[in-house]
């Protein structure tokens, strides 16, 4: 098994050190012992980070991508929490389709103002229903 230290490992996944160690203390990932003051780890932690990363991009929490690695470091993964993330995805994918158009359609619009155009007042008050709670808002 090939080791890499914090420094190589850093420069491939383009994480910060601080993020990987981070990670190390959440249990994401370990490292298996130092070269010096560097920590070194296993040669799949690349395989590991990777996973993490699909993990976030699909939305899953860090606690929730930690919760899908058995006590043997291999992968657990509930197949319903990931169709219910999948069922979400969509459901984020057509809210996001229909304020684009939306947008698209006021860029376009022939009212003498954007509050004259009905489907701008519609994208304003779903907006409204819906504020915004930082990168997860939704439209």
């Amino acid at each position: 098994m090939t080791a890499l230290d914090i420094g190589v490992v850093r420069e491939r996944s383009g994480l910060p050190a601080s993020t990987l160690r981070y990670y190390e203390e959440l249990g994401l990932i370990r490292s298996i012992g130092r070269n010096g003051l560097r920590r070194v780890y296993a040669g799949d932690v690349m395989q590991r980070l990777s996973f993490i990363a699909l993990g976030r991009h699909a939305g899953f929490s860090l606690e929730e991508i930690g919760a899908m690695f058995a006590p043997d470091g291999r992968l657990s993964i509930d197949r319903d929490q990931l169709m219910e993330k999948a069922d979400g995805l969509d459901k984020r994918i057509k809210q996001l389709t229909a304020l684009r158009d939306g947008l698209r359609h006021t860029a376009k619009c022939s009212a003498p103002s954007h509050m004259e155009c009905p489907k701008f007042q519609r994208l304003m008050r779903m907006a409204g229903k819906n504020p915004l709670r930082g990168r997860d808002a939704i439209v």
